[in-house]
C-alpha cells in the first residue's frame, strides 16, 4: 500500500494521476544459460548485448555439489563452465542471443575451444523450458548449415547453477591486461566487433 506521504508528494507536484492511468509494467528479465569454453570469453561477449542486464560465470551440468574452481579444472566433477545471460524478450531474443552464441565460439569442436580442452569446456546450451529447447532445436539445426563439419553442441537439462568464485565475475572488465584477455579475448571482442555480431565499444 502507498503511504499518505507518497500521495502528499504527488499532489504537491500537481500531477494528477487518473485511476485509469495504466501503472508501467517491470520489465520481465529471462534467462539463458550457455557453455563454450572458457566463461570469462562467454562472459565478456555477452555483457555487450543490449537487453542484457547481467552475465554471470558458473559451472552447471554436473554431479560434484557447490564445486570449486580447481575442482571443475580436473574434469571430474561433470560440469561445464558455463555462463547465465539476464535479458529482457522485449529488448532481445533468446533466439538472437544463440545466434551470438554460435559466432562467438567453435561448436564444432568436442571437449576443446583453442587451448582449452576437457569435457568443462564442453559447447552446451541448457535451456530453462520447453520454449527454449524448442527455440534451441530450431537454430541449432539451422545453424548446422554454416559448418564445414557437424556440430556438437549438447542439450542439456537446465540443471543447478552454482555461481563461480568472485573473482572469475567480470574477468575480462576487471583484467584486461592479463595476457589470457589480452591475447585471446580482446582479439575475439574485435573480430565479432567487426562482423556486427556485437556491438563496439
Amino acid at each position: 500500500m502507498r503511504s499518505t506521504s507518497f500521495f502528499a508528494l504527488i499532489a504537491s507536484t500537481g500531477i494528477l494521476m487518473s485511476a485509469n492511468t495504466p501503472a508501467e509494467t517491470p520489465a520481465k528479465t529471462e534467462i539463458a544459460t550457455l557453455g563454450g569454453g572458457c566463461f570469462w570469453c562467454l562472459e565478456a561477449v555477452f555483457e555487450r548485448l543490449p537487453g542484457v542486464s547481467k552475465v554471470e560465470s558458473g559451472y552447471a551440468g554436473g554431479k560434484t555439489k557447490d564445486p570449486t574452481y580447481p575442482e571443475i579444472c580436473t574434469g571430474t566433477t561433470g560440469h561445464a563452465e558455463v555462463v547465465q545471460i539476464y535479458f529482457d524478450p522485449k529488448k532481445i531474443g533468446y533466439d538472437q542471443i544463440l545466434s551470438v552464441f554460435w559466432q562467438c565460439h567453435d561448436p564444432t569442436t568436442l571437449n576443446r575451444q583453442g587451448n582449452d580442452f576437457g569435457t568443462q569446456y564442453r559447447s552446451t546450451i541448457m535451456p530453462h523450458d520447453k520454449g527454449q529447447t524448442a527455440i534451441a532445436e530450431q537454430s541449432r539445426k539451422e545453424w548446422a548449415k554454416e559448418f564445414n563439419r557437424p556440430i556438437v553442441t549438447t542439450m542439456e537439462p537446465g540443471k543447478k547453477f552454482y555461481k563461480a568464485e568472485v573473482n572469475h565475475q567480470d574477468y575480462f572488465r576487471l583484467n584486461p591486461g592479463v595476457p589470457y584477455c589480452a591475447f585471446l579475448i580482446q582479439p575475439k571482442l574485435k573480430a565479432l566487433e567487426d562482423k556486427k555480431v556485437i556491438p563496439a565499444k
